[in-house]
């Protein structure tokens, strides 16, 4: 049985993604990379990052109704130029990347994407223990952005540089959560144009598209309830030892 010509499998599958999508806007921070791997497995790599966007502009749009007195605008307009260019040169970049390739590419930014996390964690401890050595120049900043932006307009997945940028700024958890939840809504909708010219958000795409950000939209509304009864610890290590195991499949 298929709807909008995708079997229920892949629906169940792509459907998980999203949800993940919507818990990782909602408060757990990591769980939207595994689903840059499950739609690559359902749509294709290249053809993935287009279905996944509208997904994203959904969660997105929960998350700034949700936080939306909590953004740090001054930091949201530091990272939002250098993001663009970045976007720019991933558009760029986009075509000159065979799709057999593409896979490649995306598990590779995965692998990066988990290698900054913990990196992230590292920085975090020793900020506790008062050594915060993390840079605060221009270089920096826009250093982030344009490997953020690069990121997202590859495969989606500039989360865990967006998170390194504002953590070494130390935003208070509700600023840093609504400041990233603007970020992402605003340059996302900047590369929607830029995917529709490529090819991957198209008349095909936008209805799946859709339905799955329904489904994304309610698991964000969810989540606040859910992550309670969630061991954060645990539930960390397993959605990045996932995203390992993506990385490493998408490439081999």
């Amino acid at each position: 049985m298929e709807f909008l010509g995708i079997g229920w499998q892949d629906w169940l599958f792509a459907a998980l993604g999203a949800a993940l999508i919507g818990l990782s806007k909602g408060g757990l921070p990591g769980a939207g990379n595994v689903s840059i791997w499950i739609f690559a497995e359902v749509f294709g790599a290249k053809e993935s990052v287009g279905y996944l966007l509208p997904v994203l502009v959904c969660g997105d749009t929960v998350a700034i109704i949700i936080y939306r007195r909590n953004a740090d605008w001054g930091h949201v307009w530091r990272l939002f130029p250098p993001m663009a260019i970045g976007v720019l040169a991933g558009w760029l970049l986009f075509h000159q990347i065979p799709a057999q390739e593409f896979r490649v590419v995306m598990g590779c930014l995965l692998l990066m994407m988990t290698a900054l996390h913990f990196g992230r964690k590292w920085m975090l401890r020793k900020q506790q223990a008062g050594e915060d050595k993390v840079p605060h120049a221009k270089w920096f900043i826009w250093s982030t952005g344009v490997g953020g932006g690069l990121a997202t307009m590859l495969a989606n997945a500039a989360g865990p540089v967006a998170a390194f940028y504002l953590m070494a700024v130390r935003l208070p958890k509700f600023a840093f959560i609504g400041t990233s939840a603007w970020l992402f809504f605003m340059i996302n909708l900047f590369k929607m144009p830029f995917q529709a010219q490529l090819g991957t958000v198209n008349v095909t795409s936008i209805p799946i598209s859709l339905t799955l950000g329904v489904v994304a939209a309610l698991a964000c509304l969810v989540a606040p309830r859910i992550v309670k009864y969630i061991p954060q610890r645990q539930f960390e290590w397993l959605v990045w030892a996932v995203i390992v195991f993506a990385g490493v499949r998408l490439i081999f």
